[in-house]
C-alpha cells in the first residue's frame, strides 16, 4: 500500500538523454507535472529531493555524435549545457541536474553491477547478435536499419519503426543494413550477462500488488508485461561508450543504458550532496532510509513518459531488490504522449516546438507554457497542443480570467482605497460566502495535486479566479464608492484576500506569475497551510500599482510559429525524398532519334483560361516554331523572354486549347517539384543539335 504519511519524499524526473534539444512533448509528460508536484510538497513544508539529470550514455548519443561529427563527449557537453539553461528559464525547480558521465555516477553503477554479480544475481549467456565486419562493432539495436515488416518503411530501426510506431527487434527487419558502413551485417557471437526477470517475476509482481492506486494507464502497462511472461534481460551492451562492466576480461563492453540510468537518480543525490557540503555524506537517508531510522520512511516517486513505464516499475525496481538496501517506488505517475498540430511529436523530422527556441521567440511567457502544457497533460491518455488553442487559453483565461481579477482588485484599491488594504467591516451574507469558498480551495487544490491529478488542480485555481471575479460582478464596488465607501472597504480587502491565496496556490504552476502578485501585495513567507485564510493581508499594507501579469497574443504571432512548423515538414519531406530510379536500357538508336537542338525563346504570352499553359515562340535557327509549355506556375511569360533552351524539335505536333504546339522544351525538375530550364555552357547558335 501506497506510504501516505512520509517523513520525507525522493522525487525524480526521468533522465533525458543529452542528443537533442528539450521539447514541449518532454516537459508535459513528465518535467511540468514534477515541479508542481515538488513546489506543492515544499510549499507545504515537506522534506523533499527534487533530482534529474541527462542521460549521458547508450547508442542515441553515439548516433548524433556520428551525425554532428563530433565526439560523444562534445554531443552530451553541449546539450546537458542547453537543456540544463532550458530548464532553469522554465522555473523547473530541480535540487540537481546532474549528468551520467560523473565519476560518481560511473563508480555507484559500477558498485551496484559488481555486487549483483558477486551475489551470483546475473546469469552469463552467449547469444548471436548483429556484427559489421567493416567497421568491426556489434550493432545496437539503433545501428540497424532496414524495411519495416509491418509498413515497409525503408528506414526503419532495429527496436522501432518511426513511420508507424511499431515495436521490433533486429531479425524482424528486412534487408538489415548498418548505420556505421551501410554494410549487411552477420551474425557473431558474444557474451553478456542477464538479469533473470522470469525467475524474479513473483516479486516483481508481488510488489506491483501493492499499489493499486497506480494510474491506470501505468498498471495496465505492467499488467501486459507480467502477463506476457518477463524474460532475461541482457545488462550489458558491446558497446565503446558508455560505462566500463567492472568485471574481468569484458572489454569492448559497457553496462546497458537502462540498468545504469535510473542509478543515475542515486548518484545524482550523491553530487547534490557533494556540490552542497564537499561530501556525499547524508546520502542514504534519501534511498536506504530504513538503514539509519527504524521509524523512518522516505517516498520515492518517479516522473516519466510512457515510454519508459517498464523500466522505472519493473527493471530498476528489479535491479534494486537484488540489492536488498534500497527503497522501491512508490509511485509512477507517468503521462501519456503529447501531440502537436495533428501529428506525432518527433525529433528525427523536426516537428516539434523547442523550449530553448519557445524562450527565446516568447519571451517572458514561461508561465504561458505551464499552463497550456498542464491543462492539456496528457494524464491518462494522448493529447494535443495547438499553437491556436495556446492562443486561446492566453487570451481568454490568463488575460481574461486570472490576469482580469488580478488586476481589478489591486487598480480598484489604489483608486479607491489610497493603495493600501482596507479594513474589513460587518460581512455580508455574500462576502461571507465568497470567503467560505475561499477556504475550501487550497485543501482542494492540495489534494489534487498529491494524487497526481494537476489537471484538476489547475482547474480548481482557475475556479478560484472565477470566484474573484464573480465577486466583484456581484458587488461592484465601482458603483457602490458612490453611496457606501466604507462597503467597498469591506469589499477590496475580500478580493485582495482572495488574490493573497490564489498566489500562493498558483505557484507550483505559475511560479513567475505568483511572484509577481506576491510582490505587488506585499506578501512573503507564506506556506500552504496559511492559503485560504481571511487575513493573509493585514489591513494598512500598502499595495504596488497594477501590472499586467498576462498580455494578449495577436495573431501574427501564433501564424509565425505555424508556418515554422509547416517550413520544417516541408523541409524533412523534401530532405526524404529519394532520386527517381534510372530508367530501363535503351539503344543508342533509340537515342538518335531524337532531334535536340539549342533554341532562343523570343516571345511568350500566357494561354487565356489555362492556368499552366504559355504560348512560346522559339527560333531553332531554321525557323521559329510555337510551343505550348505548362510552365506557367513557374515563371512569368516576360522573364524567360531571350532564354536559350534545349529543344526536342521532331517531337509530333499535338493540339492542347485549340492550338498546335510543336515541339518541347526540356525542363528539369528539382525534389521540390520547382522546373530550371536546361541551358548550355556559353553562348551556342540557335539549332545547334546536342549529340
Amino acid at each position: 500500500m501506497p506510504i501516505t504519511n512520509p517523513k520525507r519524499y525522493t522525487v525524480t524526473a526521468a533522465l533525458i538523454y543529452a542528443n537533442g534539444p528539450i521539447h514541449i512533448g518532454h516537459l508535459a509528460g513528465c518535467y511540468v507535472p514534477a515541479d508542481i508536484y515538488v513546489r506543492y510538497l515544499r510549499a507545504s513544508g515537506k522534506e523533499v529531493a527534487f533530482i534529474s539529470g541527462t542521460d549521458e550514455h547508450g547508442v542515441p548519443i553515439t548516433i548524433r555524435a556520428k551525425k554532428e561529427g563530433l565526439t560523444p563527449q562534445q554531443v552530451v557537453d553541449k546539450y546537458y549545457t542547453q537543456i540544463d539553461d532550458s530548464f532553469k528559464a522554465l522555473g523547473i525547480s530541480f535540487d540537481i541536474y546532474s549528468r551520467t558521465s560523473k565519476p560518481v555516477h560511473h563508480e555507484t553503477s559500477r558498485e551496484i553491477f559488481r555486487d549483483l554479480y558477486d551475489k551470483g544475481v546475473f546469469v552469463e549467456e552467449t547469444t548471436e547478435q548483429y556484427f559489421d565486419e567493416t567497421a568491426q562493432q556489434f550493432l545496437a539495436d539503433r545501428y540497424i536499419v532496414g524495411t519495416c515488416p509491418v509498413c515497409a518503411n525503408p528506414n526503419a530501426y532495429g527496436d522501432q519503426c518511426e513511420r508507424c510506431g511499431s515495436t521490433l527487434s533486429p531479425m524482424e527487419l528486412k534487408d538489415p543494413r548498418s548505420m556505421l558502413s551501410g554494410a549487411k551485417p552477420v551474425m557473431k557471437a558474444t557474451k553478456n550477462w542477464y538479469l533473470p526477470l522470469d525467475t524474479m517475476q513473483p516479486d516483481i509482481e508481488k510488489y506491483i500488488s501493492k499499489h493499486p492506486e497506480w494510474k491506470t494507464n501505468v498498471a495496465g502497462q505492467c499488467q501486459s508485461w507480467l502477463k506476457d511472461g518477463l524474460k532475461p534481460r541482457a545488462m550489458t551492451r558491446d558497446l565503446d561508450w558508455g560505462i566500463s562492466v567492472p568485471v574481468e576480461d569484458t572489454e569492448g563492453k559497457v553496462l546497458y543504458v537502462w540498468f545504469e540510468a535510473p542509478i543515475g537518480y542515486i548518484s545524482a543525490t550523491k553530487d547534490w550532496l557533494i556540490q552542497k557540503s564537499g561530501s556525499d555524506e547524508g546520502w542514504k537517508k534519501w534511498w536506504q532510509p530504513a538503514k539509519e531510522e527504524a521509524d523512518g520512511e522516505t517516498k520515492l516517486v518517479h516522473f516519466i513518459g510512457k515510454d519508459n513505464i517498464v523500466f522505472h516499475c519493473i527493471i530498476f525496481p528489479a535491479v534494486l531488490m537484488a540489492e536488498g538496501n534500497y527503497i522501491l517506488p512508490d509511485n509512477v505517475p507517468a503521462n501519456e504522449f503529447m501531440n502537436l498540430e495533428g501529428d506525432k511529436i518527433s525529433t528525427s523530422r523536426n516537428w516539434a516546438v523547442w523550449l530553448h527556441e519557445y524562450l527565446q521567440e516568447l519571451p517572458e511567457k514561461q508561465d504561458v507554457l505551464r499552463y497550456v502544457l498542464t491543462a492539456n497533460a496528457p494524464e491518462t491518455k494522448d493529447s494535443e497542443f495547438t499553437w491556436k488553442d495556446f492562443q486561446t487559453r492566453n487570451n481568454s483565461e490568463l488575460v481574461g480570467i486570472y490576469g482580469n481579477f488580478i488586476n481589478r482588485a489591486v487598480v480598484l484599491t489604489h483608486k479607491f482605497c489610497e493603495g493600501k488594504v482596507p479594513a474589513a467591516g460587518e460581512l455580508s451574507e455574500l462576502d461571507q460566502s465568497a470567503l467560505q469558498e475561499l477556504t475550501a480551495f487550497p485543501q482542494r487544490i492540495g489534494d489534487a495535486i498529491e494524487n497526481y491529478r494537476f489537471r484538476e488542480a489547475l482547474t480548481l485555481i482557475m475556479d478560484l479566479a472565477r470566484t474573484g471575479n464573480k465577486y466583484l460582478a456581484e458587488t461592484q464596488p465601482w458603483h457602490v464608492i458612490k453611496t457606501d465607501p466604507a462597503r467597498v472597504n469591506t469589499i477590496l480587502n475580500i478580493a485582495l484576500q482572495i488574490s493573497a491565496t490564489l498566489s500562493i496556490v498558483s505557484e507550483p504552476v505559475l511560479p513567475f506569475t505568483a511572484a509577481k502578485i506576491q510582490e505587488q501585495l506585499g506578501l512573503s513567507g507564506q506556506t500552504w497551510q496559511n492559503a485560504g485564510k481571511a487575513d493573509l493581508l493585514p489591513a494598512g499594507q500598502s499595495i504596488s500599482e497594477g501590472k499586467l501579469l498576462f498580455e494578449k497574443i495577436e495573431d501574427h504571432v501564433i501564424e509565425k510559429q505555424i508556418q515554422k512548423l509547416q517550413d520544417s515538414k516541408k523541409i524533412n519531406e523534401l530532405e526524404g525524398k529519394t532520386v527517381t530510379p534510372v530508367k530501363p536500357e535503351i539503344q543508342y538508336d533509340d537515342f538518335a532519334k531524337m532531334d535536340i537542338r539549342i533554341a532562343t525563346i523570343v516571345a511568350a504570352e500566357n494561354v487565356p483560361k489555362s492556368k499552366k499553359l504559355l504560348k512560346l515562340l522559339v527560333d531553332i535557327g531554321l525557323e521559329q516554331r510555337t510551343v505550348l509549355s505548362g510552365i506557367s506556375e513557374h515563371f512569368k511569360a516576360e522573364e524567360i523572354i531571350g532564354k536559350k533552351v534545349l529543344y526536342l524539335a521532331n517531337l509530333a505536333p499535338r493540339k492542347m486549347m485549340g492550338m498546335e504546339s510543336h515541339g518541347m522544351i526540356l525542363m528539369a525538375e528539382d525534389r521540390d517539384g520547382s522546373l530550371s530550364f536546361v541551358q548550355p555552357g556559353k553562348e551556342i547558335w540557335d539549332g545547334g543539335t546536342v549529340n
